[in-house]
């Protein structure tokens, strides 16, 4: 195994579909290097050094925590299959570099065009740019409804779409959508949607009264807030990961981009936070689980609901709409 694995080439190690990987990783304290032709991290235990194997083929990110060295070599094969660096704090967050949200990419510049193309055909124009964050939008609402009917872990929470709380909101959610002219009022009807999430799932998981904390420093509600920032940072690498795929800047973003150079991977990752990371912050706070608890949940469920996989066909999508000169 050991001997095939040094002669594996870099286009062997992307072998998989990004959209199929199911690995994202957070290691702290430990050193990554490269042994036997495998990437491994070494955990320092009495008396003797562990490794353990990062099967890199099958890896779409890789958050650096506190305590965390990496040598040249472990980063040329990460490179080499496609996976995400990104450097933060404890529990993965923050995600240091300045105020952005940026990641350590792969340096290839042999993937495809026609997505970058597709999204600077529109970009420049402020119709066609709210018409895109609308639809963003809204396939936001439909990723909630088709996750929370199918995921029985959510109905055992007595978490349910068809709630009339849910019903309502997702309603008027959407009115709101195709009714709104410009950018900011989008904005404000998407806040008006996450507070009616956060009120509904505060209320199931007896964090009546919740306050988004961002610092997590109100002791009352200090679990589903810190659960929550630890969440969306996983979100942010998938999302940054779906658009190195497809080759398209961070800084072209919909709905984020008036202030922070990174923040196409904050619209991006909005597609899938209501749906999985809102409710699971709740009820993994609310059952006392650990950080690493919570975030084995958080990557099972974006495997279970294909995650990644929606996130790239919903870019791929949008970059489409208007090739050929299609009107607003």
């Amino acid at each position: 195994m050991d001997r095939r694995m040094k002669n594996l080439q870099g286009s062997e190690l992307k072998a998989i579909l990004y959209s199929k990987r199911a690995n994202l990783y957070y290691l702290e304290k430990c050193r990554i290097n490269v042994k036997d032709g495998r990437v491994v991290y070494l955990t320092p235990e009495k008396d003797v050094n562990k490794y353990w194997n990062i099967p890199v083929a099958n890896t779409t990110v890789l958050l650096l925590g506190i305590g965390t060295s990496i040598t040249h070599a472990a980063v040329r094969m990460l490179a080499g299959a496609g996976v995400m660096l990104g450097f933060c704090g404890n529990g993965s967050t923050p995600l240091f570099s300045g105020t952005d949200i940026e990641w350590v990419s792969p340096q290839n510049e042999y993937r495809p065009t026609e997505f970058v193309q597709g999204w600077m055909s529109f970009w420049f124009d402020e119709r066609k740019r709210l018409e895109a964050a609308k639809n963003f939008q809204l396939s936001r609402c439909n990723y909630l409804e088709k996750v929370w009917e199918n995921d029985r872990d959510l109905s055992d929470a007595e978490f349910y779409v068809d709630d009339p709380e849910i019903e309502r909101a997702l309603k008027n959610f959407r009115k709101r959508i195709k009714s709104v002219n410009t950018i900011q009022e989008l904005l404000g009807a998407e806040a008006t949607f996450a507070k009616q999430l956060y009120k509904y799932a505060a209320e199931r998981t007896d964090f009546n009264g919740f306050v988004r904390d961002n610092d997590a420093k109100d002791v009352m509600f200090e679990d589903p807030n810190r659960l929550l920032n630890h969440g969306n940072y996983l979100a942010y690498g998938l999302a940054a990961e779906a658009l190195w795929v497809l080759g398209i800047p961070h800084a072209f973003a919909l709905m984020h981009g008036k202030t922070r150079r990174g923040a196409l991977v904050f619209d991006v990752a909005d597609l899938i936070k209501d749906a999985i990371i809102l409710p699971y912050s709740f009820i993994c706070a609310g059952q006392g689980m650990t950080e690493q608890e919570y975030r084995e949940c958080c990557i099972n469920k974006f495997t279970d609901h294909k995650a990644l996989e929606f996130m790239l066909n919903t870019v791929k999508t949008q970059s489409r709409q208007w090739i050929g000169g299609g009107s607003v």
